[in-house]
């Protein structure tokens, strides 16, 4: 062997402790309905990473995180576990974080007395954030999600799309999905907004039959006081 396939050989055997390989993958699906149904999914993890996450991760960590910067800009949000809060799945090195948020200031909308169709607005912003997946290992979505929601890929009518790569760290695939009878969805920024199907309150409260109903009401209201005078 000559000398520079020896020193290469042995540049390589000492970096070649401090090489980290990443294979994990960190997938993000959020539907929306009447609120927010999130699930974070951590996959293929480490081997001490994921026994780690088993006694150290919680199902309150991310939502809390979520709430907590909201706050500090004096908006407020709720959120509640899902039926299976937190999942894991050995065979794959997998943890799963399913909660929703709700409230005001993350999703609202208005009625098109026109159409009585529902205009929704959908804050995205509450994804930048720092989790702890273990001492460990973290993530900084703030930095790996930066990019506007508006800049997004679209795969479908109702569904918005981004995958971050970065050498050295998880991929990290983040999916939006919207109500399948949305429509005109579109992205301003980090805020997305869609048309809605209308409730039967919006109905009713719009209806002129609602009107008649209430003025012939107030109708026998007066005649029944008339008489009672």
């Amino acid at each position: 062997m000559n000398k520079l396939a020896l020193v290469a050989l042995t540049i390589f055997t000492v970096l070649l402790p401090v090489v980290r390989v990443y294979g994990d993958e960190i997938t993000v699906n959020v539907r929306i309905d009447d609120s927010l149904s999130i699930t974070y999914e951590f996959a293929n993890l480490d081997q001490t990473v994921y026994e780690q996450a088993l006694v150290e991760f919680t199902a309150e960590k991310i939502p809390e995180i979520i709430v907590e910067n909201f706050e500090k800009g004096s908006q407020t949000l709720h959120w509640g576990p899902s039926p299976s809060p937190i999942e894991s799945d050995n065979t794959t090195r997998t943890i799963r974080n399913s909660f929703f948020l709700s409230g005001s200031s993350i999703m609202s909308f208005t009625l098109n007395k026109t159409t009585l169709r529902r205009i929704y607005e959908v804050k995205t912003d509450w994804r930048k954030i720092k989790v702890n997946l273990t001492s460990s290992y973290s993530v900084d979505f703030t930095q790996r999600l930066s990019k506007s929601v508006s800049e997004w890929q679209k795969l479908s009518a109702t569904t918005f799309f981004h995958e971050s790569k970065e050498t050295g760290a998880p991929d990290i695939l983040f999916y939006i999905v919207l109500p399948a009878s949305a429509s005109a969805a579109q992205a301003e920024a980090d805020t997305i907004f869609y048309e809605g199907e209308p409730y039967l309150e919006d109905q009713l409260l719009n209806s002129p039959f609602l009107i008649l109903v209430a003025l012939i009401i107030a109708l026998i209201i007066i005649f029944i006081y008339r008489k009672a005078r």
